[in-house]
């Protein structure tokens, strides 16, 4: 499965942003969908997760709160509402699809395909 994020950008504390990341070459019902995050000389950082059906939901305790994870299977895409933001939430943000047993998956080891990436900055 290829996996393309897109909606980051500029923007200000306080300010919300929508991530989108579009599946394609296999359904993205088959997979779990996580959020991670890596700010520069930091290590990747789980931000969320969803389950393949979109009941179970997993947050990072930096966004829990502040951050919702949704899906759309039928339009193959995965969200992340980022509301609330603040300057430590500015990193690169990654989408990544899990065929994992698990019901959700907040380790990196877990996911087998990551998306490209897109910088999310936030401004003080």
């Amino acid at each position: 499965v290829q996996l393309q994020a897109s909606g980051g950008g500029l923007v200000q504390v306080g300010d919300s942003l929508r991530l989108s990341c579009v599946a394609s070459g296999r359904t993205l019902s088959s997979y779990i969908m996580g959020w991670f995050r890596q700010a520069p000389g930091k290590e990747r950082e789980f931000v969320a997760a969803i389950s393949r059906s979109g009941g179970t939901t997993a947050y990072g305790d930096n966004v829990k709160g502040r951050f919702t994870i949704s899906r759309d299977n039928a339009k193959n895409t995965v969200y992340l509402q980022m509301n609330n933001l603040k300057a430590g939430d500015t990193a690169v943000y990654y989408c990544a699809a899990s065929q994992s047993l698990a019901v959700v998956s907040i380790s990196t080891s877990k996911y087998d395909y990551w998306g490209q990436g897109t910088l999310v900055t936030v401004s003080s």
